[in-house]
Formats: structure tokens, sequence, C-alpha cells
């Protein structure tokens, strides 16, 4: 498996040199504050409309949960990076002493993907896409290796769905303590669609 993943890596980390400054850009842009303030403006934009808010809502719940559960990962089950243990790795980025056991990059936009389509359907794909992008740019830049931006998608994959799953929850209840709902009729689905 590990000789997959490396030559997996390899494969993707010697890409185009044409790619490198979308790719960078694309793996290190929260970490320009310009970048993070457009992004916190985008989601207040989504708060305002109605049809968008509970996404919105829910996605800002996702993004910090999804990063601190790749952070237990990293610490219970800690996990060089490429450019820690290849001495071909090709880093396009900031050297980092941390573990790349799952990306969090990859688990922060995939958990806000979740939620955007299971909100708003196609209005999800364009996160869809950008949550591959940002997990595509973590192994060029040489940050991750594939299974890591894999189980970053997962765990955020995860935390989007409980997080929706929770929110529906929630708001059957308060349906229900309001009368909206008969007691004796089954609760919805914590799945079922709600974009109220």
């Amino acid at each position: 498996m590990e000789i997959y993943d490396a030559g997996l890596f390899r494969l993707i980390n010697r890409g185009p040199e044409s790619w490198t400054r979308v790719m960078v850009w694309l793996s290190t842009a929260f970490d320009n504050r310009t970048i993070l303030y457009v992004f916190v403006a985008l989601v207040v934009c989504l708060i305002i409309i109605p049809r968008t808010r509970r996404a919105a809502i829910e996605s800002l719940l996702a993004f910090p949960i999804a990063n601190s559960f790749t952070d237990l990962f990293k610490h219970q089950l800690p996990e060089p990076r490429p450019f820690q243990v290849l001495g071909d790795a090709i880093l396009r980025v900031g050297w980092s002493e941390s573990m790349g056991t799952a990306s969090a990059h990859s688990a922060n936009m995939a958990a806000v993907a979740f939620v955007m389509t299971y909100r708003l359907r196609y209005g999800g794909v364009i996160w869809i896409i950008l949550a591959a992008l940002v997990g595509y740019s973590r192994v060029f830049t040489g940050a991750h290796f594939p299974h890591q931006v894999v189980l970053g998608w997962l765990c955020g994959g995860l935390v989007g769905y409980l997080t929706v799953s929770v929110s529906n929850l929630i708001t059957d209840r308060r349906r229900r303590n309001q009368g909206l709902i008969d007691s004796e009729e089954p609760a919805e689905s914590s799945l079922t669609t709600d974009n109220g």
C-alpha cells in the first residue's frame, strides 16, 4: 500500500510547474488573512439569504469541528508528511513540523461540501469541486500523501453528516415542542432535507 501511495504522491507532486501558482494558492489560501476575510464575508452573505442561511451556519459549525477531528488523528496516530520522509518530495509550501495523518484542509472543505450539498443540492457542486481541488493541491504542493487527503475527506464527510443529523434532530424536537409535529408521529429521518 505504501509503495502505491508514494508512487501516486510522486505522480501528482511532479505535476506541471505551470500549475504551481494555482495549486499553492488553493493549498494555502486560508493562511492569507485577506482571503479568510473574503470567505467570512461570503458566509455572512449566505447567512443573510434565508434560502442559504441554514447551510451557511451549519458549515461554520462543521468547519472547525472537522479541523479539530484531524488534529485528534494527528496527535493519536502521528504519521509523517511526505517532505519529512521522502528525499525527492517537491515542497511548494512552508515546512511544517506537524504530523500529516489526516489533511485538515481537505477535511474542512469536505465538511463544508457535505453540508452545502445536503442543504442546497446542486448549489453544493461548487463546494465539492473546491474540496477536490484543495485535496489535490495538498498532494501537489508536497504537504500530504494521497491517503492522508482521503482520510481528511472522510473525516470532513463524517463531520458534515453528523452536523446536519444533529441539526435535523434539534429542528424536529423544536417543532414537536411547538406542536408542529404530532408527538405520536414518527420523527423524520435525521437526514431528510429541510431547507428551513
